[in-house]
């Protein structure tokens, strides 16, 4: 048993819990950060598993996370460096491609050739994203209004919220109604009538959820992937240099430059309760460590019914509780290739490939997406899958020894649920693999000869190794359900608990998934605002 005090025990590594340590640390706190896994960042990680290639296995492209986080923190001085990504590739069956640049006028030329009113709306649709994501950063940067308070704070920010709303005029009000409501494909065909540009652009809308792009509400998630930006560049996505666990490790340095002790091979078993109040952990190997707060960066369902236990809760909390979804239905392949993909309907020019600076999408069109998921309504993986990928070594040749490449594959569909049941999936895994390299085999012939590693992760996967429930990568779905006041569970979103002194700072809380840090960031100022620590 420790008998050392902590004023907070964060409880998962991950880049969230990493936040908020830092952020408490920085405030005076005295921090313990508890690690299940033997490397920090939760699905913010990096590791090298084959000599020489560096992957960032799970989270691989950062655009969401807060600007504020990283000047609170200092990141840059603990190492934190972004790699833009410089173009969006579609690449398809019958020989043509499109290409997305960071420069407007290559992007019209490549849309026109698809569709001359498509290339002229496209700016207009970019500036109306973003406008709307100017808005809704509102949301992901404060703590979820709720609308069933009458608490003074909590009306003063509705009161806010509605007039910053009116004051975008009846024309994006109606814009963001339809958000709410529509399916990304729909809301893409007010805009857009070709299915080239619209299917790569869809899929924004059904990452982290059990939905297709026909799928009412997706079309909030595609506004959710509109609001990041990278060095001031709006709608930026990128790398971060040296691995996505590169992010984490900047956090967790700048954490333990305030004070924080962090420890990773630490798995907690339990909370350690008393009198309906938290008052420290215990680990796997029985040793007591005890705080005056426990803050739990794991998902809800393995907070509340794994830590916790259903014995402490409400009967009516825990029935909410177990209403909320995960439903995982992604997957990951990652490789590692002795050559650079050359894709046929493209290909590279003398060993360069300006298209491959940025990210691939397998997805060449809305029908192609939905037969995807018609495959895993039904309980199996999708045997033409959506993929996004990218080729991190093309802009951080760190990763890769010289000539060789890392390609990382984000893959839909891989339902956690497949009818025969989840505990199967290890006897799928590689068919799992194989449908994806087949898949890039179509557009990339002699891929699968340039492969020298491969591993598969699939929705089980994710939950066994990295503690994601469902293996959902956003602790839960980002449906309109699950959002805001709703997040994990109404009357408990702004990171409080039903347990005494145990609080939330994950991805399963407001404002949700992705490299966001928002989560982690807003719970230590909840937390700060208290007198419990």
């Amino acid at each position: 048993m420790t008998t050392k005090q902590y004023d907070a025990i964060i409880v998962g590594g991950g880049h969230n819990g990493l936040v908020c340590a830092a952020y408490l640390a920085r405030a005076g706190r005295k921090v313990l950060v508890l690690e299940r896994r033997h490397v920090l960042g939760g699905a913010a990680v990096s590791e090298e598993l084959h000599p020489g290639f560096h992957f960032s296995v799970c989270s691989y492209v950062v655009s969401l996370f807060r600007p504020r986080i990283i000047r609170d923190l200092d990141l840059a001085r603990h190492g934190l460096e972004m790699l833009p990504l410089e173009s969006s590739f579609t690449p398809l069956p019958d020989g043509r491609s499109l290409c997305r640049w960071p420069e407007w006028h290559r992007t019209r030329r490549e849309i026109a050739r698809f569709s001359k009113r498509d290339a002229d709306v496209y700016p207009e649709f970019g500036m109306a994203m973003a406008k709307m994501a100017f808005f809704a950063r509102e949301l992901v940067d404060q703590p979820a209004p709720d609308p069933t308070s009458l608490k003074i704070k909590d009306l003063h920010r509705l009161l806010r919220l509605g007039n910053q709303m009116r004051s975008l005029g009846p024309d994006m009000m109606q814009l963001n109604m339809q958000l709410l409501t529509m399916s990304s494909s729909e809301f893409l065909d007010l805009w857009f009538e070709s299915d080239v540009l619209k299917a790569p652009m869809s899929v924004s809308g059904i990452i982290g959820t059990f939905l297709g792009v026909r799928s009412p509400g997706t079309a909030y998630v595609l506004l959710h992937h509109y609001m990041g930006e990278i060095d001031g560049a709006f709608r930026s996505w990128g790398f971060v240099k040296g691995g996505t666990g590169q992010l984490s490790n900047a956090v967790a340095s700048a954490a333990r430059s305030f004070g924080a002790e962090i420890r990773a091979d630490s798995p907690v078993e339990r909370v350690l309760l008393h009198d309906g109040e938290a008052q420290g952990v215990v680990l796997e190997n029985g040793d007591e460590i005890r705080a005056k707060i426990v803050v739990s960066g794991v998902d809800p369902r393995r907070t509340f019914l794994g830590m916790v236990g259903e014995d402490h809760l409400e009967d009516e909390f825990v029935t909410r509780l177990r209403r909320y979804k995960y439903r995982g239905s992604s997957g990951k392949v990652n490789l590692a290739v002795d050559r650079l993909p050359e894709f046929a309907c493209r290909p590279n020019e003398n060993g360069r490939a300006e298209h491959l600076r940025g990210d691939i999408a397998i997805a060449p069109s809305i029908e192609y997406l939905e037969k995807a998921y018609d495959e895993a309504k039904y309980g199996d993986f999708s045997r033409r899958p959506y993929i996004n990928v990218v080729i991190p070594s093309v802009l951080d040749p760190s990763v890769a020894p010289p000539g060789k490449h890392i390609v990382s594959c984000f893959v839909q569909y891989a339902p956690y649920h497949i009818k025969e049941g989840a505990q199967y999936w290890p006897e799928r895994r590689e068919a799992f693999g194989d449908a994806v390299v087949d898949t890039l085999e179509e557009y990339c012939p002699g891929f699968k000869d340039s492969i020298l590693y491969r591993q598969v992760l699939t929705p089980w996967d994710l939950e066994q190794e990295f503690g994601l429930t469902e293996g959902n990568i956003f602790h839960g779905e980002l449906s309109p359900e699950q959002l805001l006041f709703q997040r994990p569970v109404s009357g408990w979103a702004h990171y409080r608990t039903p347990i005494r002194r145990l609080w939330m700072c994950g991805s399963g809380t407001h404002p949700g998934g992705g490299i966001m840090g928002a989560p982690g960031m807003l719970a230590a100022e909840a937390i700060l605002g208290t007198r419990e620590t």
